[in-house]
C-alpha cells in the first residue's frame, strides 16, 4: 500500500483556464516592460523559477536572483487577478480519490510535488477550495529542478511518516512526462492522467506504471 501520494497540481488536480500563463504574461510586462514574455515557452511540467529564468534570456536579461525576485513579488496579485477571470475547476475524479483515501484504516499522507511556487499552488489550490487536504509538498521555490523536488518531497514525507519510508511506498500523480521522470527519478510508482495538455500517446511513451484519463477511471 502507499503511505505517501504526491500530486502535480496544473492539468492534475486543477484546471485554471490558463490563469497561471496569463499572470506570467501580466507580471513580465509590468515589471520588465515586455508584452511577449510568455512567447516560445512551454509551461507543462516545469518549474516557475525555470519559467522566469528562462523568459529573462529570451529577452536579453540578466537571470539574477534580483530578478527572478522582482518578478515573483508581485506575481500573487496577478496570479489572483487571472483566477477570478477565468473558468476552471478540480479535475475529474481527484475530490472521490482523495475521500477513499482518507477512509482507509491507514491513510496515506497526502502532499503536493509541483513546479509553482509555494504562494502561487497555495493561492491555486484555495481558490477552488482544496489546499487543506494536503499535508505537505515540495514546490518550485525549493528547488528549479522538477526531479530534485521530488527528493526533497520524498525527504519530507520521512519527516511526516518515518525515516523507514520507502521509494515504492510513494506515489506520483501528474498529467505530462515530466511527472513520470520526476517520480522515476526517485524510484516511486507513477499514475499518469490526461486531464492536463499530454496526450495518451505521450504519456504512454514516458511509461508511468498506470495511465488513466481522469482519476474518475479508478475502481476501488
Amino acid at each position: 500500500m502507499f503511505r505517501l501520494i504526491l500530486f502535480d497540481i496544473d492539468g492534475t488536480l486543477i484546471r485554471t483556464g490558463g490563469a497561471g500563463v496569463r499572470a506570467f504574461g501580466s507580471v513580465f510586462e509590468e515589471v520588465f516592460g515586455h508584452k511577449t514574455g510568455t512567447e516560445r515557452i512551454h509551461f507543462a511540467g516545469r518549474t516557475d523559477t525555470s519559467l522566469v529564468r528562462e523568459m529573462l534570456v529570451n529577452h536579453n536579461m540578466e537571470p539574477s536572483p534580483e530578478n527572478v525576485a522582482k518578478f515573483f513579488a508581485i506575481y500573487e496579485r496577478w496570479l489572483r487577478h487571472w483566477l477570478s477571470n477565468m473558468q476552471g475547476g478540480v479535475c475529474a475524479g481527484v475530490l472521490d480519490f482523495m475521500t477513499h483515501c482518507s477512509d482507509r484504516k491507514a491513510p496515506p499522507v497526502i502532499g503536493l510535488l509541483t513546479g509553482n511556487v509555494r504562494v502561487g499552488a497555495e493561492i491555486k489550490l484555495q481558490h477552488f477550495g482544496i489546499w487543506e487536504k494536503f499535508a505537505m509538498g515540495a514546490f518550485g521555490d525549493d528547488h528549479e529542478d522538477r526531479n530534485e523536488l521530488a527528493v526533497i518531497a520524498w525527504q519530507r514525507g520521512r519527516q511526516s511518516i518515518g525515516n523507514d519510508l520507502r521509494a515504492e511506498e510513494i506515489l506520483v500523480i501528474g498529467d505530462t512526462p515530466r511527472d513520470v521522470a520526476c517520480g522515476r527519478h526517485i524510484g516511486a510508482k507513477v499514475l499518469a492522467v490526461t486531464t492536463g495538455g499530454a496526450t495518451r500517446d505521450e504519456l504512454a511513451a514516458s511509461q508511468p506504471d498506470w495511465l488513466v484519463d481522469s482519476l474518475s477511471e479508478l475502481k476501488w
